[in-house]
């Protein structure tokens, strides 16, 4: 009995090795059957030659496409970091029909809801020239009786003729100043960040603007100037109203 155990065992073995007429189909079969599933890169075939009981070996390598170096900007380098200071005098001279009083709430007292759509006149620092207008919108918010004001949520622009604009946001107290947040311009103005410093002088005629600007090269010298000093009583020059050619910048917003 266990010599046919042995016998069988041998047979069984015997019958799961392929013959060598197998492994030479098989051999084709694989050597036709290999397909580049990278057509856009170099196929290289690295052959091991068969020795006895032994099936050929195939094995792939790819040339990877060279990768292109990339350039990074360091952003410290892209954006400039220091802080200028642009001065702008905003009046009212009650030619341009503003401010116009929405009462959405229906009611006799300013309350929440009312709106409040506005544009004026704006010159530079020194008043000597116009720059331009101020248009926007102020969302009442809360009416404060105790300080004879209210406090509006403010939205709007400053527009600088062909230099740009400035956008703000932010608190407007007509009972104090207030510190407002630039949210972004265009023109040479393209790309500022900062705040802005509103200083209430005659509610709601005359008011003044310390800019802190970042983010922007620098501003054209005709902005640049040394502002006078704020008060109640300041006006702007007579060519400044009168818009003169060398009172104004070019094509100043009107």
């Amino acid at each position: 009995m266990a010599s046919m155990r042995a016998f069988s065992c041998v047979r069984l073995e015997s019958h799961k090795l392929p013959t060598s007429s197998c492994i030479s189909h098989n051999q084709n079969i694989l050597s036709t059957k290999i397909i580049n599933p990278f057509p856009n890169q170099t196929l290289k075939t690295t052959t091991i030659l068969p020795t006895k009981n032994s099936f050929t070996t195939s094995a792939f390598f790819f040339n990877k496409p060279k990768s292109i170096p990339q350039i990074q900007l360091s952003s410290t380098d892209s954006i400039p970091s220091k802080v200028q200071e642009l001065y702008v005098y905003e009046i009212n001279e009650r030619d341009r029909e503003s401010p116009a009083y929405l009462r959405l709430s229906q009611k006799q007292v300013n309350s929440l809801g009312d709106l409040v759509p506005f544009t004026n006149k704006i010159y530079t620092g020194d008043l000597q020239k116009r720059v331009g207008i101020t248009a926007g919108l102020c969302i009442l918010i809360q009416n404060v009786p105790e300080k004879k004001g209210d406090r509006y949520e403010a939205i709007y622009s400053f527009y600088f003729g062909d230099y740009g604009h400035l956008s703000v946001q932010g608190p407007y107290l007509t009972y104090e100043d207030t510190c407002l947040t630039v949210t972004g311009g265009t023109g040479v103005f393209e790309g500022a960040y900062g705040k802005v410093k509103l200083q209430q002088l005659i509610f709601p005629f005359k008011l003044f603007y310390t800019f802190y600007l970042e983010g922007i090269e620098d501003l054209p010298e005709e902005l640049v100037v040394t502002p006078v000093t704020p008060s109640p009583a300041v006006e702007p020059s007579e060519a400044a109203k009168a818009c003169e050619p060398h009172a104004v910048i070019p094509n100043f917003t009107n």
